[in-house]
């Protein structure tokens, strides 16, 4: 595949995951937001490792459960803590500090450059993020603000260590082994904090469905794809259209009202990201390793 393809397959993953907001309120009970976590995580790794039959070697199963509490676990229950203590806007704001902690690890681990025009492009999506989703009566609250910006960091480091560990297999194996280990870190949490978790209705299942399989098994595979292909400087612009497409799907699906301030913002969010593709530049390939004993299996499939 060229370029292109592969960078319009990697931008539908934030684009998908724009959907979380509408799935979750619409159709997956309230007050359990670890265990939907949970839900969506471990049973998508699960059906893809029943998919690529081939569990991670000994050698790489540390990398693999580090990658997953950065993508997953951690990411997601920093996630889901700002979005119960601080309004949406707040929370989606801070996170979109991500694009531009990514070229600084990058730098540091990959030995990426940092362009000026890259920090503008960070700059100006974080911006344009904001005019989207920022209200005027936005409270601030310590505990989510602090843990807003720790998701965001943790995401930032799986982008950059996904690229900078590649295992030999292919990227939906790899998805499968980090979805997995992001889902069997947080049972624990979830029973301890969440328990009593209701039995789901056909809706819950269904929501449950679209975020397991969809918006995590698919949307991850495309985005550790993309990162391994184009670098992780190259696709973490696509994160702003995350909340760009949930303020979209919520004006077409909700009927939300879009005021013309959170239209200039998805013009500026488009820009940024157009440019942030002008400043990338080819990302240096991770440097080879020498490959554990253990990782002399079987071939894994084609996919």
């Amino acid at each position: 595949m060229n370029r292109t393809t592969d960078l319009c397959l990697t931008a539908l993953a934030p684009i998908i995951w724009g959907s979380s907001y509408i799935v979750t309120t619409e159709m997956l009970p309230d007050g359990y937001p670890l265990t939907v976590a949970l839900l969506r995580a471990l049973p998508a790794g699960l059906i893809l490792l029943l998919v690529v039959r081939q569990l991670p070697p000994a050698g790489w199963r540390a990398r693999v459960f580090i990658l997953g509490a950065l993508n997953f676990a951690v990411f997601w229950s920093m996630l889901f803590v700002a979005a119960y203590r601080l309004p949406g806007g707040v929370a989606a704001t801070l996170g979109a500090i991500q694009p531009l902690l990514v070229l600084f690890l990058a730098r540091f681990a990959l030995g990426s450059g940092i362009t000026m025009l890259g920090i503008i492009a960070a700059i100006s999506g974080l911006i344009g993020v904001a005019m989207l989703v920022l209200g005027p009566t936005s409270s601030l609250d310590p505990v989510g603000i602090a843990a807003a910006l720790f998701g965001a960091a943790s995401m930032a480091a799986g982008t950059v260590m996904t690229r900078k560990w590649q295992p030999p297999v292919s990227p939906l194996t790899f998805t499968a082994w980090q979805l997995t280990a992001g889902g069997i870190l947080m049972i624990p949490v979830a029973l301890i904090l969440e328990p009593g978790f209701p039995v789901p209705t056909v809706t819950n299942l269904a929501g449950l469905v679209w975020l397991g399989l969809i918006g995590a098994a698919l949307t991850y595979y495309l985005w550790f794809r993309g990162i391994a292909r184009l670098g992780p400087t190259t696709v973490t612009s696509f994160g702003f259209l995350s909340p760009t497409s949930a303020v979209l799907l919520g004006w077409v699906i909700l009927g939300e009202a879009l005021s013309p301030l959170q239209i200039a913002g998805v013009i500026v969010v488009l820009a940024s990201i157009w440019l942030g593709q002008r400043a990338a530049r080819p990302a240096p390939a991770p440097v080879a390793e020498p490959a554990p004993a253990a990782i002399n299996e079987p071939a894994p499939r084609t996919t």
